[in-house]
């Protein structure tokens, strides 16, 4: 296909597409004459994943150009792969070096190490962690600790439940795509879905009439 049928089929514009090819995001066209090239359906599959880590995932330009380049590598077990994903959704904003910030990485190494984590608490993602944790500190919610391994229970049957989806594709490259697709997009599904729960929990805990004030005796 030509590449305008290709912005057709997948509702991106042709200057769009022209860019990603550019930045090296997307590959170029078979050239068909000097002025011409052809696309298949590859380019257009590749062209939905970088919209969907765009307008989903939330990520940008240069973060996808690094998760397309460990897809695309076939010498990177997949696993690499899932930690190059998981690494461009971290925070990258500054941390605080506070009594909150020490206690709050004091928390997730804890937490790593009890579980046994095949991870280390200087992980993107355990940073992260400890920043929400700092920041809950501050405004008096220290006590959110307490229920980190509840929430921990519920992330390994996340991510059992996102490599189990992996492991049911049966081409190397689907494999690969699927733990991109299961890392970005799957975080945006789980928050959605713990959206949804946090209404139908808090609606069958405190009613419809809103939170009501503890009784005491």
């Amino acid at each position: 296909m030509r590449i305008g049928e290709l912005s057709r089929k997948a509702g991106v514009p042709v200057p769009t597409i022209k860019y990603y090819v550019r930045e090296g995001l997307l590959p170029s066209g078979e050239l068909t004459s000097r002025n011409q090239a052809s696309y298949g359906e590859a380019h257009e599959r590749r062209l939905r994943l970088i919209r969907a880590l765009l307008d989903v995932g939330g990520m940008k330009v240069a973060e996808i150009a690094d998760v397309l380049a460990a897809l695309d590598d076939p010498e990177r077990p997949l696993h690499k792969v899932l930690g190059a994903a998981a690494d461009r959704i971290s925070s990258t904003d500054g941390e605080h070096d506070d009594a909150e910030s020490a206690a709050a990485r004091g928390a997730v190494a804890d937490l790593v190490s009890r579980r046994g984590w095949r991870t280390h608490e200087s992980s993107p993602a355990a940073a992260d962690l400890s920043k929400a944790l700092a920041a809950m500190a501050r405004l008096g919610h220290g006590a959110f600790v307490e229920v980190l391994d509840d929430y921990a229970d519920a992330a390994e049957q996340v991510a059992r439940a996102d490599l189990a989806y992996v492991d049911r594709q049966v081409a190397v490259e689907d494999m690969v795509e699927g733990v991109v697709v299961g890392t970005v997009l799957g975080e945006a599904v789980f928050n959605a879905l713990r959206r949804l729960a946090h209404v139908d929990a808090s609606a069958r805990l405190y009613g419809t009439e809103g939170p009501q004030k503890r009784r005491t005796t």
